[in-house]
């Protein structure tokens, strides 16, 4: 097992955070609800931001809302427009249609003041610059 240097229980919060995924696709399955739970995310990090990526194909960008709370709570929110079919009817209805919200915790403090948010060919691409309080700092040690 690799150990995360920056996090020493990153491994161990990928993994909840895997298993929380998890659990939130197969209760959205056994949902006849169409209220999506949110957006499947890719999130990784270096040492100067943490990075976020959604495919949200078919969503009006003017419909998706960005926010980060408490330093490290990042949320995704949005509506997909049910497709109006006159003189037909559904055989399939398996993409989900309506509102979403999809709510992941950051492994780190981020600058909410600073975040960029990109959408084109239906790709949702976020950076988040760490806070400075979050990023490593070099001690200068001085001699007697």
């Amino acid at each position: 097992m690799t150990r995360n240097r920056q996090h020493p229980f990153g491994s161990l919060w990928s993994e909840l955070t895997q298993a929380q995924d998890e659990f939130a696709r197969w209760v959205n399955r056994l949902s006849n609800s169409h209220l999506v739970t949110g957006p499947e995310l890719n999130v990784w990090e270096d040492e100067h931001a943490v990075y976020a990526e959604a495919d949200l194909p078919g969503i009006d960008a003017a419909k998706l809302e960005i926010t980060v709370t408490g330093g490290n709570q990042l949320t995704v929110q949005g509506e997909r427009a049910v497709p109006k079919l006159e003189g037909a009817s559904w055989l399939r209805q398996e993409r989900p249609f309506g509102k979403f919200a999809r709510t992941v915790t950051l492994p780190t403090l981020v600058d909410a003041d600073k975040v960029d948010a990109k959408y084109e060919a239906g790709v949702l691409r976020l950076t988040l610059p760490k806070h400075e309080a979050a990023k490593p700092r070099k001690i200068q040690v001085k001699g007697a």
